[in-house]
């Protein structure tokens, strides 16, 4: 049996990776917690184990005193051997064995739940190593099960979870759905990593279009800023150094291939790509888009933007629900006043009179 448990941790050691002494060190451990519940004994307990051959010895440790005593953790020096006597004097430490021959059954016992705990222990922290390297990156996932409106994902050797509210609204989840989702956090609990995921947040948006086009990947073409109403629609700012590089072109692909497989990883989310512009002016009117903006007015104190628009584009630029425009606030990071030309001129007219 002790050979055999040796055995056993060398091979753990080589294919886990898990110190051999660390082994021997927690097999110790619960060893003194078995014997103690075994034998109802409170004594000061120390076990060795044989990192070569695996004997396992228990000692009662006492301390030696001057005289007599009927405490369990004490013993006189008279009652030493005659050869121990030369050794030890009164206040030493001494480990007298006290091994029972039946404790093979239960150190046996004792070490596999041990090893099998520390394997244990030694995968959950690789598996958290591994993930807590994606933190803040996309993984892809199978829906393992719901459990109250929270979707388990499976992700192979782990599960992720993504909780309600970084859930696409109106998005249909159910066992075997294939998707990615954006690792949020990783945590490490004593059941493993808990790893939290978004299928809302802006970053997913930002990792798909850097599989899906090779220039943003290469950094041929930036992502200078991306504001998304998950489900509905979403802008995103490009650019290039490169005048030769279009960044709405290399975004939106060959006959839109490329804007078309990220819409259909978001549920056919709404995507705007927009061209960036040092010019705040021109930035804001792409922003706009697909709206076609007159000008532009600037207050830089206010950070707001006061822009004229066609009578027959104010319901474009504003959008459903405002959604255009305040998406192209968020993304511009400027206060945006919409006006018809037509209002405008009214407004100019009461003013003048």
């Amino acid at each position: 049996m002790q050979d055999d448990i040796i055995r056993v941790l060398d091979e753990i050691e080589k294919e886990k990776g898990i110190s051999k002494e660390i082994l021997i060190e927690a097999i110790e451990s619960a060893l003194i917690s078995a014997y103690k519940k075994n034998y109802g004994i409170k004594n000061d307990i120390v076990i060795n184990m044989c990192k070569d051959t695996g004997k396992i010895n228990v000692f009662n440790k006492k301390t030696i005193v001057r005289k007599h005593t009927t405490s369990i953790n004490e013993i006189s020096l008279d009652d030493l051997d005659s050869s121990l006597k030369e050794k030890y004097s009164v206040g030493d430490s001494i480990l007298i064995e006290i091994t029972p021959q039946e404790f093979g059954r239960i150190a046996a016992q004792t070490a596999k739940q041990v090893i099998v705990q520390k394997i244990r222990e030694a995968e959950r922290d690789v598996i958290y190593g591994q993930y807590i390297d994606k933190e803040r990156d996309i993984v892809t996932g199978v829906v393992q099960r719901i459990e109250q409106k929270t979707v388990i994902i499976d992700l192979g050797r782990t599960e992720a979870i993504l909780l309600p509210n970084e859930q696409i609204k109106n998005e249909d989840y159910y066992k075997g759905k294939r998707m990615k989702i954006y690792i949020i956090e990783v945590r490490k609990t004593s059941k493993g990593p808990r790893i939290l995921t978004s299928r809302t947040h802006p970053e997913l948006l930002k990792r798909l279009f850097e599989l899906e086009v090779p220039e943003i990947h290469e950094g041929l073409v930036e992502i200078k800023s991306i504001t998304r109403e998950a489900g509905k629609r979403s802008k995103v700012a490009v650019y290039s150094k490169n005048e030769k590089i279009d960044p709405v072109g290399a975004c939106i692909g060959d006959r839109g291939s490329r804007i078309k497989s990220i819409m259909m990883e978001l549920k056919d989310e709404k995507i705007d790509i927009v061209r960036w512009s040092e010019d705040q002016k021109i930035f804001i009117s792409n922003a706009l888009s697909p709206a076609k903006v007159t000008s532009v007015e600037l207050h830089e104190k206010d950070k707001k933007a006061i822009v004229k628009v066609s009578e027959k584009q104010l319901s474009l630029a504003i959008g459903k629900e405002g959604q255009n425009a305040r998406l192209a606030a968020k993304l511009t990071g400027w206060k945006i006043d919409i006006k018809s030309e037509t209002e405008n001129k009214e407004i100019s007219k009461s003013e003048s009179q």
